[in-house]
């Protein structure tokens, strides 16, 4: 059976890139255009990613090496090396809101890629480089033969990762663990702040009928809240027991259909991060990153999202397994 090529998924990047422009969820910056466009970026950043290659300098030289890219590209000639840090340093706004952006389109081209049930959850992803201890970061104290330090990272504990030096990944996917948010902080930023940032898009715009996450993102007034904008947010509530309210809660979330929402969490979420890592080409626990610093972290995170959601887009028009990385991945290798 025939598989798509890298030209089928740069064509189809650019397709949905083109879709997301025109209904305007992509903000015209002020100024001269870019001579190289964002969706040629995005295309570029995603290859190199797939290829491991994670150096601006290496990415141009890889690009002066491939024409028939630049050309697929529609590029006349290579952008400079500081033309690529600042680009990519400058895409995760718009990566972000192009995610959001396909989570909606395709719930309208497969039932499997359907917004409404949600899930919610976080994996920690470790620095590239030396820890930097609490004491010492406390201080503002870097040891003298502490080298390559990432300074913007910080630390947080998971129940399965111990603690990490690093960054979180804080996403939001469907039961058949399709991407529909992403948001990128650094380890210590709290689930429960990522997740008020996110209810607006989720609650006015998505509008699922349910969103399963864990104890983490527990509250009682967001539970009610929520409820009377008829989004059900289920969680554990272990923290939250007394009072009617409460018990009320705890008898809704028992009901069969509620309980099996929250079973599908772990079954969609979890493997998604393992996707996502598979992509990156990060191994281990810790799933260490490949590139250093807060506004570069958020790209590489959100790229390696998009990969993972434009695979199971194509995989589904091509009637293949929706998680079938590896035919993208070979495609872009």
């Amino acid at each position: 059976m025939a598989e798509p090529s890298l030209t089928d998924y740069v064509r189809t990047m650019f397709t949905l890139f083109d879709q997301f422009v025109q209904e305007g969820e992509a903000t015209t910056k002020p100024g001269r255009p870019y001579t190289f466009c964002e969706k040629a970026m995005i295309v570029l950043f995603t290859i190199c990613q797939c290829r491991h290659i994670f150096r601006f300098q290496a990415q141009r030289r890889w690009l002066v090496g491939h024409p028939e890219v630049l050309a697929l590209l529609q590029w006349e000639h290579v952008p400079a090396r500081t033309t690529l840090s600042r680009r990519y340093k400058q895409l995760y706004a718009t990566l972000q809101a192009f995610i959001a952006f396909n989570g909606q389109y395709a719930a309208k081209l497969d039932p499997k890629f359907s917004q409404a049930h949600l899930v919610e959850d976080k994996s920690l992803f470790k620095a590239l480089g030396p820890v930097w201890h609490q004491s010492d970061r406390n201080e503002g104290r870097i040891p003298a033969k502490l080298r390559n330090l990432d300074t913007d990272a910080t630390w947080g504990k998971s129940a399965y990762q111990g603690w990490v030096y690093g960054y979180g990944l804080h996403l939001t996917c469907n039961e058949a663990a399709f991407p529909s948010l992403v948001q990128v902080e650094t380890a210590t930023y709290p689930e429960s702040a990522v997740l008020d940032e996110k209810a607006e898009t989720i609650l006015y715009s998505i509008q699922p009928t349910t969103l399963a996450a864990d104890n983490k993102y527990s509250k009682a007034l967001r539970i009610r809240h929520w409820a009377k904008q008829g989004v059900v947010l289920l969680t554990p509530a272990l923290s939250w027991l007394k009072g009617r309210y409460a018990q009320a809660y705890h008898r809704f979330i028992k009901e069969p259909d509620n309980v099996y929402c929250l079973r599908r969490r772990r079954t969609s979420v979890e493997p998604l991060f393992d996707l996502l890592a598979k992509v990156l080409g990060t191994t281990g626990k810790h799933k260490q990153l490949p590139i250093q610093r807060l506004a570069n972290v958020r790209t590489c995170l959100a790229l390696v999202t998009l990969s993972v959601q434009v695979a199971m887009i194509v995989n589904s028009i091509w009637g293949l397994p929706l998680r079938n990385i590896s035919v993208m991945t070979t495609a872009f290798t």
